[in-house]
């Protein structure tokens, strides 16, 4: 039987650790598709640094990315540079070509994926991406095809390594957002630029692909709401520990009476459910569908093997059908149901919520917050007046029942508008039970 031939665009981390798996389990590979696979060509700009365990000089390298793009050998590409372009040219181009494609670019997909898939559907090729969303958690798989009997009514992840180590540091060392922050840098958890991990940007890119799978409606960017967690203060977490809760950054995803809400934010939930005992840089994610109840999936979200291994499941699952003569269809994409969900706008989800006002200590402050609150439909489930922080201000935190977004960030906007209010009043959203 022929061999299956692999080419592989970008020998970074993940890419180093896709040629690793290679090497070290080759047999069972093999074993598992009924065929011999080959590392035909690996494309990169840097073919002289080496790379830890690996031989660089027994590997096909080439700075030349037309020798995987457009050489006939090739059945299946595996897109690991990254970013928006040459990622997106070079993934339309190899399509063209003929060739099936494995990805694990996230921001790709949820800026281009309709494009993207479009021309795999038209080539008649598979367009592979388990690798863009948590890591080596098999999740996409699960829900495109462990879940098809199910109508998927809620999703909620906690989908950033970075953000969750940060997070989780904070409340166990009680250490301030920047002191992390730098330590998550010099460990390698963060990037230099850490904007898209600590602002929710890249837990956008993964909800935005598993919405569209999960809810087989259309989801931009755009759709989103998006808030980080660079604002989190510790007095924030200690509160938080104080009333039962802990502080997470969640994608969120909700369906109900044919709409569908979408939105990234750190979010307080009770610390008796298992997503608050998820620290660290791991993962997880909790659907509920209609026929299976309640699911988790935990696991590392990132890194070079366990990424390396949800690559591998894609170039496995290709090259099975390949070795068997099979072809794609359609439905090995993502599919769309005949009614899609309208978008819930962010001003009409509802939530209960944390406020920490920061007022002068002078008498009436606290019915003046009451009142605002009251006349935009908000009533207060507690209170708790700490002591002061600093000569003029005494910190009152309350915690509401679930109102309407919309009133609450015009009642907002009245409090702070207070002349008694030292500085803005910090906000965080509360799900009482996101998985009980």
């Amino acid at each position: 039987m022929e061999a299956v031939n692999v080419g592989i665009l970008g020998l970074g981390t993940v890419g180093a650790g896709v040629a690793k798996v290679f090497f070290s389990h080759r047999e069972e590979l093999e074993e598992k598709i009924g065929a011999p696979v080959k590392l035909h060509a690996i494309a990169d700009l840097d073919i002289t640094s080496p790379r830890q365990g690996l031989t660089t000089g027994e590997l096909p390298l080439t700075t030349d990315a037309a020798r995987v793009l457009d050489d006939a050998a090739v059945d299946i590409v595996v897109e690991l540079i990254g970013g928006l372009e040459p990622a997106r040219s070079f993934i339309l181009r190899a399509l063209a070509n003929g060739k099936h494609v494995v990805t694990a670019n996230k921001a790709l997909l949820a800026t281009h994926g309709e494009e993207l898939f479009a021309a795999a559907c038209k080539r008649g090729r598979m367009l592979a991406f388990e690798a863009a969303v948590a890591g080596g958690i098999p999740l996409i798989r699960a829900v495109k095809e462990g879940l098809v009997a199910n109508r998927i009514t809620s999703m909620y992840g906690i989908v950033n390594g970075t953000s969750n180590y940060i997070l989780s540091k904070m409340t166990d060392e009680g250490q301030e957002f920047g002191q992390v922050l730098a330590e998550a840098q010099a460990k390698g958890y963060a990037e230099a630029d850490p904007t898209f991990d600590v602002e929710g940007i890249d837990s956008a890119h993964k909800l935005q692909i598993l919405a569209t799978l999960a809810f087989r409606t259309p989801v931009r960017l755009s759709d989103i709401y998006v808030e980080g967690i660079s604002k989190i203060t510790p007095q924030d977490i200690i509160l938080a520990r104080e009333m039962g809760f802990r502080i997470k950054l969640l994608a969120i995803a909700k369906a109900g009476n044919g709409t569908l809400e979408l939105r990234v934010h750190p979010t307080m939930i009770p610390d008796s459910v298992p997503m608050s005992a998820v620290s660290g840089v791991f993962n997880a994610v909790f659907l509920n569908g209609d026929v299976v109840n309640d699911l988790m999936f935990y696991g590392r979200g990132a890194g070079q093997m366990p990424t390396a291994s949800s690559v591998w499941a894609d170039i496995v699952e290709i090259a099975r059908r390949l070795a068997a003569g099979q072809t794609a269809t359609p439905q090995d994409l993502p599919i769309f149901g005949s009614k899609h969900l309208s978008l819930k706008p962010m001003e009409e989800v509802t939530s209960a919520y944390y406020l920490y006002v920061s007022a002068m200590d002078q008498p009436a402050v606290l019915a003046q917050v009451a009142g605002i609150l009251g006349k935009n439909e908000i009533s207060i489930a507690s209170v708790i007046q700490k002591v002061r922080q600093h000569a003029k201000a005494v910190p009152v935190v309350m915690m509401t029942h679930e109102a309407q977004e919309g009133s609450m960030q015009k009642a907002l906007k009245e409090i702070n508008n207070l002349r008694v209010v030292v500085v803005p009043t910090r906000m965080i959203r509360v799900e009482d039970s996101p998985v009980s």
